[in-house]
């Protein structure tokens, strides 16, 4: 066993898709998936129940998966403090991002960027997505994390990862029963959804003038607990990215596909302005990008 194999073993136990999880590892389907048959070829045992939807842990897999997530940790933390050890940086760090993002946990990534660079002051801000593209064009951010790839302009931008757009809905709606879903079954329903700021309501808007849908939006909000909370006491339905459905808080809710026909993606990406490469500290952040283990 080596730490790549336990790295995909994670990334395959998360995402419960190849396609995906080779996306987040950074390595071809058919590599990953080579891999994870030999590991489960050198242990003995089958890792992961197949099917042409879903790949999920066996009890083996799932034996085997806080073991996995421990040697990755270990192996970060050890990289750390070599980096430490070795590397003097100090300076300011002004990040921002937007809220439940899914695809990467900033927290984490400031948590670790943090043990490496206990000498930098880390200044965080959470808004959404158009408002920190306005901070870092301003030059009050390095680094942004946000949920759109709209208004740009100059700024340098890396995807990290994207998901599907879902509705949210009580299991007493009557969509909720609906096992084929038409963008028309949304036309005039009460929606809750979060502020022109987060990188959801432009797509959320877009959609629905593309397939001519008219909608009321009854709340907005800027928390994601909050909007799935109106959603859960029956005071609208919303569409969110995937990752927003499964949370716990929204595990009595129902979660309805979206009709694929030109169904938005949300898309997740790091974005930077020209700052100073000689005095920012943010060249460091975005190398911890590039582990995997960072990002999950």
């Amino acid at each position: 066993m080596d730490l790549r194999q336990m790295e995909y073993l994670v990334a395959l136990a998360d995402e419960e898709q190849f396609t995906r999880a080779a996306a987040v590892t950074g390595v071809s389907q058919s590599g990953l998936s080579a891999a994870v048959r030999s590991l489960e070829n050198e242990l003995g045992t089958v890792l992961f129940t197949r099917t042409t939807r879903r790949v999920r842990p066996t009890d083996a897999g799932l034996a085997l998966l806080p073991h996995a997530r421990s040697m990755l940790a270990q192996a970060a933390a050890a990289r750390d403090a070599v980096v430490q050890a070795t590397r003097e940086l100090s300076g300011a760090l002004r990040v921002g991002s937007e809220q439940c993002l899914g695809v990467l946990d900033v927290s984490a990534l400031l948590e670790r960027f943090h043990r490496r660079y206990p000498q930098v002051e880390i200044h965080f801000v959470q808004a959404g997505s158009h408002e920190l593209l306005t901070q870092v064009r301003d030059g009050d951010l390095d680094v942004a994390f946000v949920a759109t790839t709209d208004h740009l302009g100059s700024l340098s931008q890396r995807t990290l990862g994207s998901e599907p757009l879902v509705l949210l809905c009580p299991p007493e709606h009557p969509l909720a029963s609906r096992s084929r879903l038409e963008w028309q079954d949304l036309a005039g329903e009460d929606f809750i959804d979060f502020h022109d700021s987060w990188g959801v309501r432009p797509l959320n808007d877009a959609a629905c003038d593309v397939h001519g849908v008219r909608r009321r939006v009854r709340f907005t909000v800027n928390d994601v607990h909050t909007l799935l909370d109106l959603v859960d006491r029956r005071l609208g339905i919303a569409l969110v990215p995937r990752h927003v459905a499964a949370k716990p808080q929204a595990a009595r809710l129902v979660q309805v596909a979206v009709p694929e026909d030109r169904a938005p993606h949300w898309v997740v990406s790091v974005v930077t302005g020209p700052w100073d490469r000689s005095a920012s500290p943010a060249p460091q952040l975005l190398e911890l990008l590039e582990d995997a283990a960072a990002c999950r």
